[in-house]
């Protein structure tokens, strides 16, 4: 196992600071577990992360093990982009649009996944696929009874959703 590669993670906390002073930003957050490290910049209305793990550098070929050495990585590449900023080479607003921060992934209850949906369906999708799945999987067409029950179940609680009774849900 490597050791650590870089200084204490408290100097690239104080470096992190600068660099968002350079780049005129106020609101960010930072933190570093084991595993790596992150930085979220809001920067002229936008958000970006700036995000760096041990596993990721591993993948690359780099010798750290500490979640805190990615974490460093990830403050001397902001520096790097301050860097070309301030130089005139690139403004940072330009180079930064590829880091915009992706919205949260939408997760679907399990009961739209029992009825074989990838993604949220609508009430008239739901109820055609579950009069669909049901020819087959009901008792009295060689279906078990256990099944016919789990695509009941899933399909009540999706027609409980669509009523805006999915508080348990959201």
């Amino acid at each position: 196992m490597a050791g650590k590669q870089y200084g204490a993670a408290a100097a690239y906390e104080k470096k992190l600071k600068r660099v968002m002073e350079r780049f005129k930003v106020t609101e960010y957050d930072w933190n570093y577990d084991r595993h790596g490290g992150y930085v979220d910049v809001t920067y002229m209305g936008e958000k970006y992360r700036f995000e760096h793990t041990v596993a990721k550098a591993v993948e690359k070929g780099q010798k750290i093990s500490f979640g805190s050495d990615a974490f460093a990585q990830v403050v001397l590449a902001l520096e790097a982009l301050a860097r070309l900023s301030e130089r005139g080479i690139y403004d940072f607003g330009q180079l930064s649009q590829g880091f915009k921060m992706l919205p949260a992934a939408i997760v679907i209850p399990d009961f739209f996944k029992t009825l074989g949906f990838a993604q949220i369906p609508t009430l008239e999708e739901c109820k055609n696929q579950y009069k669909e799945l049901i020819k087959t999987a009901h008792p009295d067409v060689g279906g078990s009874v256990e099944e016919f029950k789990k695509l009941t179940e899933a399909k009540r609680l999706a027609e409980d959703y669509f009523k805006g009774e999915q508080n348990e849900f959201s």
